[in-house]
């Protein structure tokens, strides 16, 4: 420890010391009062209708407002602080800086896919943002907005950007090589938002994965499976595969085969049929455009009825309730007629015959 150092402060440093330090606490105190009263109230008056997207934007500024009152504080007190000019470079150059992170701090926040800008924007150009071009969007403005502030922070020290840019160029080929993966699945999201073959929460099927679409970034898209783990698909592999979105069915599909004995007689069938598709007309679940009971094979072992129909539901846990409803209505109506459900079977016929060869 260098102890001149201390043996050179006088009184009056060690007064200035506590004014400087008072200053900060009295910034700190009047923050905490101006954000608690003044700054919430007009949050308070600004939630309405008509100033929706002015209160989204206060909101967005109170954590960079809380930080500029610290900044400020601490500016003011280096007025008296007694080993550093309030005049100096340096703090001019820090004071600069934290105005530029504080503003680029709100539009971060601003930005985020939840707020009104894109909203807004939808709006005034009468189309719809979707769920997956919503998080898409914030984060390359995010990016925009994250790059904007360190070139501004860079030339405040007195970095050339537009040099290091042109630098860049130089090595552009070599830089394009690297990338060309990332370019690729980059393009591919931007392939996924311009046709949205899905949505986030959609249940979609490729050959690689199912299950339900988390998020979309620049490089890859996350699927949660049914066993409840994520999968993580790069954009340019997913865009070039054919897609199922299982979420945009309209009705859900019913699809078996039920095999009776062939002691059924043709009236029991009949009758059988005719009472399953009178059911099934008239049950409000079942989608009435396509409906189909019919005798459609001579099966091994069984006289084959084929069943083909939808649900109007396409939740797949309504959907199973109504088919389990539907296949004891057909467990009921099978009882009524006496007839019964093949299984595999098989008959054989002996031929009583002495050793001789002559029928006993």
């Amino acid at each position: 420890m260098n102890w001149r150092f201390w043996e050179n402060i006088t009184m009056d440093d060690y007064i200035q010391l506590g004014i400087s330090i008072a200053i900060i606490l009295v910034a700190f105190l009047i923050r905490k009062i101006f954000i608690k009263y003044v700054f919430y109230l007009f949050v308070k008056l600004t939630n309405n209708s008509k100033t929706e997207f002015l209160n989204a934007a206060l909101k967005a500024f109170e954590k960079p407002l809380r930080f500029l009152f610290v900044v400020i504080g601490i500016y003011i007190a280096l007025a008296y602080f007694p080993f550093i000019s309030q005049k100096a470079e340096l703090v001019g150059q820090l004071l600069s800086i934290s105005v530029i992170i504080a503003v680029a701090w709100w539009l971060y926040n601003l930005s985020s896919s939840s707020s009104l800008f894109f909203k807004k924007i939808g709006e005034t150009l009468n189309f719809e943002v979707d769920q997956i071009l919503l998080p898409f969007l914030s984060k390359a403005l995010r990016f925009i907005i994250i790059a904007i502030a360190l070139s501004i922070i860079a030339q405040e020290f007195g970095y050339d950007v537009s040099g290091f840019v042109a630098g860049l160029g130089l090595g552009g080929l070599a830089f394009a090589l690297a990338a060309q993966e990332v370019i690729k699945n980059l393009f591919g999201g931007v392939v996924i938002i311009t046709e949205k073959p899905f949505s986030i929460g959609d249940w979609i099927m490729t050959p690689s994965v199912e299950g339900t679409v988390e998020d979309i970034n620049f490089r890859s898209t996350i699927i949660r499976t049914f066993q409840d783990s994520l999968v993580t698909i790069p954009n340019a592999t997913l865009s070039n595969e054919p897609i199922t979105n299982w979420s945009l069915m309209g009705k859900r599909q019913i699809s078996f085969t039920l095999g009776v004995t062939y002691e059924t007689s043709k009236e029991q069938l009949d009758n059988v049929l005719d009472k399953i598709r009178t059911y099934l007309k008239n049950n409000e679940d079942i989608h009435p455009e396509t409906i189909f009971v019919k005798f459609s094979e001579y099966n091994e072992n069984s006289l084959d009825i084929m069943f083909y129909l939808f649900t109007k539901t396409t939740a797949w846990e309504e959907h199973l309730d109504i088919k389990e409803a539907m296949n004891f209505k057909i467990m009921d109506i099978l009882e009524e007629e006496g007839v019964e459900v093949a299984f595999p079977t098989r008959s054989i016929y002996f031929n009583d015959q002495d050793q001789t060869g002559r029928a006993s």
